[in-house]
Order: C-alpha cells, then sequence, then structure tokens
C-alpha cells in the first residue's frame, strides 16, 4: 500500500481536543482533514490526514486495528471527510454507539461512523456527505437532475452540518424536506 498519505508526522493520532499542529508544517497544510477513529484500534483518537484520505489510512494513523478489530465491516477504500468518525467494530459489536446530539444516526463520515459508503447500515439512511449522485437518485422523490444539485452544493459550500440544511439546495422545498429528513443522515 505505497504512497500512505498518513503516519506519526503528517496524521498521526492526537489524543487532546483536536487543536495540535500537525508536524510536518508542509505546504499542504491547508488540505488536511480531521478524523475521529474510535473502536478497536491501538490509539482510538483524532487523526490528520491529508485530504483525500482513505478508511484504511485513518485506521493506520490510529495504530492500527487491533485482533478483535472487523475490518470486513467497513469499506476500507472509502474517502473520508472531514469531521468523519470511523468506527472500527469487533464482533461483539452490534453497531456503533450512538453519538449524543446525532438524531440516532449511524452516519456522519463523518460524520459519518461506519466507516465509508453512503449508507448508513444500521438505519439504512444516506449519507448526504459522502452519497454519489447515483444513490442520492435512490432516494424518493429524487431523481439524477435534484440529486446532481445536491452533489454540486455540498462541493461548492461544504460538507452538510445537518439533515435539515438540504432545504438549501435549489428544488428542495419544505415538503420535499420533509419527507427526505428522516431518510438521510450526516
Amino acid at each position: 500500500m505505497g504512497g500512505a498519505r498518513s503516519g506519526k508526522g503528517d496524521g498521526g493520532t492526537d489524543g487532546g481536543d483536536g487543536a495540535g499542529a500537525g508536524a510536518d508544517g508542509g505546504d499542504d497544510a491547508g488540505a488536511r482533514i480531521i478524523v475521529h477513529v474510535a473502536g478497536a484500534v491501538n490509539s482510538p483518537g483524532i487523526v490528520r490526514l491529508v485530504e483525500g484520505a482513505r478508511v484504511f489510512e485513518a485506521i493506520e494513523a490510529a495504530g492500527g486495528a487491533t485482533k478483535e478489530a472487523q475490518l470486513e465491516a467497513l469499506n476500507l477504500a472509502a474517502p473520508l471527510t472531514d469531521g468523519q468518525q470511523v468506527f472500527v467494530p469487533t464482533p461483539d459489536d452490534a453497531a456503533p454507539p450512538p453519538v449524543p446530539g446525532t438524531e440516532g444516526s449511524g452516519g456522519g463520515a463523518g460524520g459519518p461512523r461506519t466507516g465509508g459508503g453512503a449508507a448508513d447500515g444500521a438505519a439504512g439512511k444516506i449519507n448526504i456527505n459522502t452519497a454519489t449522485a447515483e444513490e442520492l437518485a435512490e432516494l424518493p422523490r429524487v431523481g439524477p437532475v435534484l440529486a446532481g444539485r445536491i452533489v454540486e452544493f455540498r462541493e461548492q459550500h461544504g460538507p452538510f452540518g445537518q439533515p435539515s440544511d438540504l432545504d438549501a439546495v435549489p428544488g428542495i422545498g419544505p415538503v420535499m424536506l420533509e419527507a427526505l429528513v428522516e431518510l438521510v443522515t450526516v
């Protein structure tokens, strides 16, 4: 897996509040994301990675998976987003523990807690911050055009903070928002 984008120097864990600076001080400091890695890893906590990093790189930056880790439950190749949580389960974990204030979502790349992909495994919700246009088009009353607008809006304005933020996307009014908000997560 040559070319890993993480490590103690540029993506190591930070057991503190996430305010520490990366050790490399490189010119790509603005292209960093912060991810919380939890569960069956050797050094759970905050890791800093380059933008575009993948789930496997976050796990490596958190000291690697423990022997109990159930890596097959994750999409290790999924891209990460800033603020996402990656939860590495064990066979004893039925689902990731809930995050306070997230309306019971298991995702939210979060951030999504499932380690990648757009669907939240436990509730079947689609993560609007990581879903492709094709995945969003599977939602009721969302066709390819509106799905494209959601992705375009996300790319131009950054990740959605909560499902109700979809109301800022052209073409999503109050009625559609009400129908979608229970089917999506961040």
